[in-house]
């Protein structure tokens, strides 16, 4: 066990002193207790001399207390905190990060356009995991909004310095600036990463294949036979995998798997993709939907035709997000954890940053919510 370090300099207790906060331009009031005074510099920021002079130890000592160091005992930091507190002191962490090379930012890439981004469900999930578990971390984080028309902007910033890191959320297969970025910096993936170049590569997942499985096995379970899916985008791992698991499901007992229509996850696509099954006159009797945006949009075309769920066509979605349990009738859907998604590819990347230890692959379980939807 490292040791200790006990400062030589006289220790003092700010807990009960009445020292005003730093404001600048004045001088900074002590204890009287103490009997004497330490003078700002007028105008200026409090100083780590400061802190070291109020607090009655080194600069040394000040600035392991700063980082976090093990080697000072809890007296001393305890007293160096008061006197930041007091002085309204802020540490130089730039000059911290050109000392250790280190940024202390991690940057979010997401390549998606904004209208997604910001409706999505799933993304504010997967996004608030992330910052929940980055908030207990030294680790400031910065989104990056990667359209088709900037791949090599976000490219330059990615490697110029600026991030130590990056998450990567709702890629695609063409997102090949990404595979070339994963080759420099630490990059964890959200999702099976299809980019070229990218097999080494950290990434954190749902059982996508696992769910939409299990999901087509309850339709089969409910006697239904014609089959039917709007399967996701074929460039994103999640629309590749489900549409495998509902195929395999559906081949292994002898089911025909060839009514299929793909969407891009958004409510609209699925409409879109509901109303060209019943405009080829195809006769389901049950549909697997690989998120529950595109859910949404089945059950608003379903509706306008007057076909009612599951009395005609039986529906199940992935995801569970708010509008599952809010749908008429409530949705049968895969439960997929993104919040935990989020917080996961944060801890992997830190411990990747720094060093640590960490599997290369983490995949996490999906369950069903079984609801009116299929209701027999």
């Amino acid at each position: 066990m490292a040791p200790v370090l006990q400062d030589a300099r006289p220790e003092r207790s700010l807990s009960t002193g009445s020292a005003a906060p730093y404001t600048g331009g004045q001088t900074i009031g002590v204890d009287r207790r103490w009997g004497e005074h330490v003078t700002g510099i007028q105008g200026g920021s409090p100083t780590l001399e400061m802190v070291a002079a109020l607090a009655g130890v080194s600069r040394a000592t000040v600035s392991r207390v700063v980082n976090n160091s093990p080697k000072v005992s809890p007296r001393v930091t305890d007293t160096v905190n008061d006197a930041i507190a007091a002085l309204n002191y802020v540490p130089n962490r730039a000059a911290r990060s050109l000392a250790s090379r280190r940024t202390r930012t991690i940057a979010l890439v997401m390549p998606e356009s904004t209208a997604r981004l910001f409706s999505d469900p799933f993304l504010a999930s997967v996004t608030q995991g992330i910052a929940l578990h980055l908030a207990d971390t030294e680790y400031t984080l910065t989104m990056l909004i990667a359209s088709d028309a900037t791949p090599e902007k976000t490219q330059r910033y990615l490697l110029g310095g600026n991030v130590d890191g990056a998450l990567v959320v709702s890629h695609h297969s063409g997102d090949h600036s990404l595979g070339e970025v994963s080759r420099t910096l630490p990059v964890v993936f959200g999702g099976r990463p299809l980019v070229e170049g990218t097999a080494a590569t950290y990434f954190v997942d749902v059982d996508n294949y696992a769910g939409a499985r299990a999901a087509t096995e309850h339709l089969i379970g409910r006697g239904l036979r014609q089959h039917g899916t709007i399967a996701g985008p074929q460039d994103m791992p999640p629309g590749l995998d489900r549409l495998t698991g509902w195929r395999d499901a559906l081949e292994a007992r002898g089911l025909d798997h060839s009514f299929v229509e793909a969407g891009d996850f958004t409510p609209e696509s699925g409409a879109a993709a509901m109303t060209r099954m019943l405009d080829r006159g195809i006769p389901l009797d049950a549909l697997f939907v690989a998120n529950d945006q595109m859910a949404a949009g089945v059950y608003s075309v379903l509706n306008e035709r007057g076909l009612s769920i599951p009395g005609d066509i039986a529906v199940v979605g992935f995801d569970d997000n708010f509008f599952g349990a809010t749908a008429t009738p409530p949705l049968t859907t895969v439960r997929q954890p993104s919040n935990q998604l989020g917080a996961k590819m944060a801890d992997v990347l830190v411990r990747v940053i720094e060093g640590r230890d960490v599997a290369r692959v983490t995949m996490l379980p999906t369950e069903l919510v079984v609801r009116g939807s299929t209701a027999v």
